[in-house]
């Protein structure tokens, strides 16, 4: 593998900006594109089969992805930036043609292409750290990566909030705040994937590394046949770490889709339609969900010293641990400004869930491998979340009354579960190897 240099501090946030417009636009998603649902007149057990595109897409892009750009090298292009270049182009066209949607499925159509550019776009940037910094600097590379997903999500939500106060009225069916908010994505995506295209170089491969490329060049099966070895020599943590994803992203999608109409309960007493009163909740879970982003964004960095120090399981434990207790307090509060305090642990969830889970990958797959191995983990992160997409709305229905607070209290509850797995992962000793 070709020698990496140390970088300085300020070298890892350029290399990481282009994180930022990635994570604006995935915000977007979780904020704003289920109330459109809800504007567009769609039925609460409808929103998880709407919510499909995002981990279908994953399940299919980024591995293929992943395997594709461990087998790219351009003299001027490089192996990864490339394909989050083509992402980002992608995400741009489908956020500035989202608040147009006319239709329920015209914007569940926009989501799936908006989905396909987000994954191209982001997993190639995971193996661009591990790629580029040496263990001493992949925590602090990662954690670039969580701080910056904590601060394109913080702008998504707190556009939730801002916007309805500058840009007032509806345009077509939809508030045009919803307009304002999807055109600043398009415009951050494109731009972050270029600043960090432009401020930091990959590092070529070696003459050995050249010559394998050339033995095992990339075609059109190659990426799946490339796939289907990693997941049979797929070490025994990443199984392990599987476990723990499967009731964790199943425990989040239960919260995205549900945050805003649980407020709206609890506080105000009205469900979505009342339109008026929906939007007020809606505008201030951006608001929450902004300052969980706050806290997400402040404590990133210190996570990759704690991870250093006790390990990246026992942080991660702990950080899933007050996510659960933030999902298990959410339903019970009645008073909008106590939210501030229950979604602090939720943002240090979020904060770990970006980025410390992958020092214990990285520390046990090998270096040609990161892009393949990097998709497998979304595969990991998506399957979960298709499987609430497919059961959830059933569950929904038939066993929680359609209610979003008792929605959140099972997302609680599934954390936990996930909480107790995370203690029976066998990871490398990161405060050795990072």
């Amino acid at each position: 593998m070709s020698v990496r240099i140390r970088l300085s501090f300020w070298q890892i946030i350029n290399m990481n900006v282009g994180f930022f417009g990635i994570q604006y636009s995935f915000g977007l998603q979780q904020s704003a594109v289920n109330p459109i649902y809800d504007f567009l007149h769609a039925s609460p057990d409808q929103i998880p089969i709407l919510n499909l595109a995002g981990p279908l897409t994953g399940l299919l892009i980024q591995p293929i992805i992943g395997a594709m750009s461990d087998k790219t090298w351009h003299p001027r292009w490089g192996r990864r930036k490339p394909y989050f270049f083509i992402g980002a182009i992608i995400c741009s066209i489908a956020l500035f043609l989202f608040p147009f949607s006319s239709s329920l499925w015209m914007a569940a159509g926009l989501l799936w292409i908006l989905d396909v550019g987000n994954n191209t776009a982001m997993e190639p940037y995971r193996a661009f750290i591990a790629d580029t910094l040496n263990e001493e600097q992949q925590p602090m590379g990662f954690q670039a990566q969580s701080f910056f997903t904590g601060f394109g999500q913080f702008l998504a939500y707190i556009s939730l909030f801002l916007f309805p106060l500058i840009f007032i009225g509806y345009t077509g069916s939809l508030p045009t705040w919803i307009y304002a908010s999807f055109f600043l994505g398009a415009i951050l995506s494109i731009t972050s994937i270029w600043w960090s295209m432009r401020k930091i170089k990959e590092i070529p491969p070696t003459e050995a590394e050249l010559l394998r490329l050339k033995a095992e060049p990339l075609n059109l099966f190659s990426p799946f046949i490339d796939i289907y070895k990693a997941v049979l020599d797929m070490p025994k943590v990443m199984w392990q770490l599987f476990l723990v994803y499967l009731f964790q992203w199943y425990a989040m999608m239960c919260y995205w889709q549900n945050n805003s109409k649980s407020i709206a309960l609890s506080v105000w007493d009205v469900t979505p339609k009342n339109a008026v009163g929906y939007e007020k909740a809606v505008e201030w879970n951006g608001l929450i969900g902004a300052f969980g982003f706050i806290v997400t964004f402040s404590i990133a960095f210190y996570l990759a010293k704690l991870a250093k120090r006790y390990g990246a399981k026992m942080v991660h434990f702990v950080c899933l641990l007050l996510g659960a207790t933030s999902f298990l307090f959410f339903p019970t509060v009645h008073n909008q400004y106590l939210f501030f305090v229950v979604v602090i642990g939720y943002g240090i969830a979020w904060a770990s869930m970006m980025g410390i889970p992958y020092l214990m990958v990285v520390a046990v797959i090998s270096k040609e491998r990161y892009g393949v191995y990097m998709g497998i983990i979304n595969m990991m992160i998506v399957i979960p979340m298709i499987i609430q997409n497919l059961s959830f709305g059933y569950v929904l229905r038939n066993f929680l009354d359609n209610d979003p607070r008792q929605a959140i209290t099972f997302a609680g509850v599934l954390l936990l579960i996930g909480t107790f797995f995370t203690l029976l992962i066998q990871a490398k000793n990161v405060s050795r190897t990072a």
